[in-house]
């Protein structure tokens, strides 16, 4: 289905930028809807933080449009745009205490003290700050600081809120409670957030859709189901979890993987050298049939909820295959020669 154009509130069409020799965004097209939570994730370097600062207005695009609620933003000046950025670096102003930090936006526009007041306690309620209101940013933890930051950004309004990389700095645990917090902030406000990260964990876990970036081009756009089990491309499975990139080659209908080695369906795929990519999850232990491939397990890793092999296949032209095991219960050890299964519809084929 099309979106309406009442639908989109941020449209990116074509959208290149160069910084004299180098291209550091290379054509990019996709849009943000209205309400929703967007992620670019990517690699560094791959253009992720200038995209964020072009659609902000503090980086201009050599080519290409960004419209922001469907006017041309060519010509509108940052703090003339209905966006407001969470940045990694908090730049809480030390001197100032947690309310004052929260209200300096709203005292730059001319609002009077005790409506100032009312708001930013409104808003540190939101991020779970009550009675904040008079501390120094220096007494509170990682976490505080970071919802301080962001009832900061959020309490201005603003239609798109932008992040970069704003959980970066925190440790795993913490990250993980400020995903969970970020998402329950994101359905209470209406706005449509913006968030680029290099952490795909993050991006999959926060985002209604997301874009992956490469060298500067979208490689897709989707829901994150959509693009952990149906990559547009060999970067996208790689960089979305965790795969496994094999060799394969597509005749009558029919993909073999390694040399002589276990074959499936090709689906569409027409005869010639194809990647193929499989999940190590959805790899299975065989117990009885015949297995795809076997090999010797030459290291075993113990996660808790699941257990990770690397397996070296007795299959010519396989480099070695991960594979994670679901449960407490480890059944093989390293060392042992393990027999696995590939079902038929798990791989997916890209034309080379």
């Amino acid at each position: 289905m099309t979106d309406s154009p009442t639908d989109v509130l941020v449209e990116l069409d074509g959208v290149r930028k160069e910084y004299g020799d180098v291209t550091a965004v290379d054509g990019v097209d996709f849009d943000i809807r209205r309400g929703e939570f967007f992620s670019l994730v990517g690699p560094s370097g791959c253009g992720k933080t200038t995209t964020l600062r072009m659609i902000s207005g503090f980086e201009r695009p050599t080519d290409g449009t960004i419209r922001l609620d469907g006017r041309d933003s060519e010509a509108v000046p940052p703090n003339e745009r209905d966006t407001n950025l969470v940045f990694q670096h908090l730049s809480l102003f030390p001197h100032m205490t947690v309310g004052e930090n929260v209200e300096y936006g709203l005292k730059k526009s001319g609002m009077d003290a005790e409506e100032r007041r009312s708001k930013s306690e409104e808003y540190l309620s939101l991020v779970d700050l009550d009675g904040y209101y008079d501390r120094k940013p220096n007494e509170l933890s990682g976490g505080q600081q970071q919802r301080v930051a962001l009832a900061r950004a959020l309490v201005n309004e603003p239609s798109v809120l932008l992040f970069d990389e704003p959980l970066s700095s925190l440790d795993r645990k913490l990250r993980k409670q400020m995903q969970v917090e970020l998402r329950e902030i994101h359905e209470k406000v209406d706005g449509s957030f913006f968030y680029v990260t290099h952490d795909q964990e993050v991006a999959m876990t926060l985002s209604d859709r997301m874009a992956v970036l490469n060298e500067g081009r979208v490689e897709q756009v989707g829901r994150p189901e959509e693009i952990y089990r149906e990559p547009a491309s060999p970067f996208v499975a790689d960089f979305i979890g965790d795969t496994n990139l094999v060799a394969g080659t597509v005749n009558g209908g029919t993909v073999t993987v390694g040399d002589g080695g276990f074959s499936f369906p090709a689906g569409d795929a027409a005869d010639g050298d194809v990647t193929v990519s499989i999940r190590p999850e959805d790899i299975e232990i065989s117990d009885s049939g015949t297995p795809s491939f076997e090999g010797e397990v030459v290291e075993r890793y113990f996660q808790g909820d699941q257990t990770q092999y690397v397996v070296d296949p007795e299959t010519a032209g396989l480099d070695p295959i991960t594979v994670v095991v679901k449960g407490r219960e480890t059944p093989i050890e390293q060392g042992d020669t393990g027999s696995f299964v590939v079902p038929d519809d798990v791989p997916v084929v890209f034309d080379d």
